[in-house]
């Protein structure tokens, strides 16, 4: 964000291997990729959700489109896309179903809108635990966590459901046959909020879809913490050691 308010929308992967700097005061972006503030909303929250909210709504609208009534399960629920997810999915109608591992980022996900949380550190069978919930599976799984997740993940799908993969959190997924999909005719993707705001009109579209959220108080904004930028070690070693829920924002002196 700049002196005159406006938020630095993503940047492409040509942008990116142009601009390889990872922390500096100011960048350079192309204009078509910024957006401007609205008046009345704060810049810790458009920044501490620009990205991931724009992210959890292109999911939610695109990747598998969320209707009222469905049951969803999203890992790493107490993380910075999953409270924002938590609390869109409530608002479409939809019953939300977190992961967490602690007890704390259980509870913090319930206060963002999920309907029910597995501490899977105390219920390694999870998928089971799923199922006791929604016995015929879930309408879809948003799955960020990958290598420990991915088969769990399409055991809980129903049939005819959709898994969606938007990260790797424990790592990459491993080589998969096509087949196994077959069983229940389950649909997979491998989601990205950089191909869903290509164009001009896309990342308007989504920019202003979050704004409204915010706007309206839909949405409600977990800043960990607000780290100074000679502090960004510590940010780094916060997040490693999963010390942290929601974003972490860092600052200029």
């Amino acid at each position: 964000m700049d002196e005159a308010g406006q938020v630095v929308g993503p940047i492409s992967n040509d942008e990116a291997n142009r601009f390889p700097g990872s922390y500096a005061e100011y960048t350079s972006v192309s204009a078509d990729r910024v957006v401007k503030l609205p008046s009345g909303l704060s810049e810790e929250d458009v920044l501490g959700s620009f990205l991931m909210g724009m992210t959890a709504l292109s999911l939610v609208k695109e990747a598998y489109e969320v209707k009222k009534g469905d049951t969803i399960l999203v890992h790493a629920a107490a993380g910075g896309v999953g409270l924002l997810m938590g609390q869109i999915l409530k608002d479409l109608g939809a019953t939300a179903i977190g992961t967490a591992s602690t007890k704390d980022k259980c509870d913090r996900a319930k206060e963002h809108g999920y309907a029910h949380m597995i501490n899977y550190k105390d219920i390694p069978d999870w998928v089971a635990e799923v199922k006791k919930i929604a016995p015929e599976g879930v309408n879809c799984v948003y799955d960020s966590v990958g290598k420990t997740t991915w088969e769990g993940s399409l055991e809980a799908v129903k049939r005819k459901g959709s898994v969606i993969y938007f990260g790797n959190a424990s790592g990459p997924l491993p080589p998969m046959n096509i087949a196994v999909l077959a069983k229940k005719n389950t649909k997979i993707m491998r989601a990205t909020l950089m191909q869903y705001v290509v164009t001009r009109d896309e990342l308007e579209y989504y920019s202003n879809l979050l704004f409204d959220y915010l706007r309206d108080g839909k949405l409600k904004v977990n800043i960990h913490k607000v780290y100074d930028l000679t502090d960004v070690q510590q940010a780094h070693k916060d997040l490693e050691g999963r010390l942290t829920s929601g974003k972490l924002l860092i600052k200029t002196s």
